[in-house]
């Protein structure tokens, strides 16, 4: 079984295994962690799957009173932090933006431990700024500085499509996107439309790239000469995502869309040579057998007495082909 659970409102989701538990949907359920187990919300009760899924981290229970008090304690101590925070980096005008704050207070080295997550242009020299938010804050403070993807994530946000950020959602792993892309996708290479959130090009670009990569292979450039139903025509233009050409006829000069099968040149093949075999082995015929010519008889010689007794048998078809009244 499977169940999917949510530190943060509409956050990201984490997959755990439930175990013997049962929570419910809005259920509070403890989560195992590196600094030890973490109050998360239930959004998928635990379900049965058809695959296979092992090495999810275990659930450790449902979260009792003494759990929901800390993690509200926690939540309340990170909004102070990140207030003081704000503060000091004004205070010593520095060209940082915190991002994010954690409060651990479960690890074995350390009582309270802050981390602040902050982006910055470039390097930024926060020796001072370390101790004045520990001293503000009374606990050890770490600063990690991130990236503008990282940025996004962490703070989340609605993206040009209308929907949460794909990053803050569900993708785990940033993968490399150029405008190489954009282009294949015959995208406007204008910077406004095909970046993100975060400023970088959108990772979304990444989703139906192999679509268009296989379909540019397979389909006649725009300009080729082609034959459809229709008939004779030009294509001047590609829709990907219906799989079609479109086409603009010579005989009308109107466009029509055509299937890409229709238009390429291996159907066309295909059907050409629809009324042959090409897989069937050939059959060698037997070669008939020639008959060699019979030896003709030598001549016997013949007395007179023979050839005068074969004359009347000659004489009389003869009449009898001519249709002789006499016969």
């Amino acid at each position: 079984m499977v169940m999917a659970v949510s530190f943060e409102r509409y956050g990201r989701l984490y997959y755990l295994d439930p175990g013997p538990h049962r929570p419910r949907v809005g259920d509070k359920v403890l989560v195992p962690t590196d600094d030890g187990p973490e109050v998360a919300e239930c959004v998928w009760a635990p379900q049965f799957v058809t695959e296979e899924i092992g090495g999810l981290p275990l659930c450790d229970g449902i979260a009792g009173t003494a759990d929901l008090d800390r993690d509200e304690q926690n939540r309340q101590r990170r909004a102070d932090a990140r207030v003081i925070a704000k503060k000091l980096i004004r205070q010593h005008d520095l060209p940082m933006k915190v991002v994010g704050i954690d409060f651990v207070d479960r690890r074995a080295d350390v009582d309270q431990l802050v981390i602040v997550y902050f982006s910055a242009p470039h390097r930024v020299d926060f020796r001072e700024l370390v101790r004045d938010l520990a001293r503000g804050l009374r606990a050890r403070i770490e600063l990690r500085q991130v990236g503008a993807r990282d940025e996004a994530r962490l703070q989340g946000g609605i993206g040009p499509c209308g929907r949460d950020l794909c990053c803050a959602t569900f993708l785990k792993d940033f993968e490399p996107v150029s405008v190489r892309m954009a282009k294949d996708q015959d995208l406007p290479l204008n910077p406004l439309k095909i970046s993100g959130a975060c400023g970088r090009l959108m990772c979304c670009l990444k989703y139906e790239h192999p679509l268009y990569q296989e379909y540019n292979a397979k389909a006649p450039a725009v300009g080729t000469s082609v034959e459809t139903p229709a008939g004779d025509g030009v294509v001047v233009g590609h829709n990907v995502p219906s799989d079609t050409v479109v086409v603009r006829l010579a005989a009308s000069g109107r466009r029509c869309a055509c299937s890409r099968a229709d238009v390429c040149s291996p159907r066309q093949q295909y059907e050409a040579s629809s009324t042959t075999t090409p897989d069937a082995v050939p059959v060698e015929l037997p070669t008939p057998a020639v008959r060699e010519p019979e030896a003709e008889p030598e001549p016997v010689a013949e007395t007179p007495e023979e050839r005068r007794a074969r004359k009347p048998r000659r004489r009389r078809r003869l009449n009898h082909e001519e249709g002789d009244p006499e016969q």
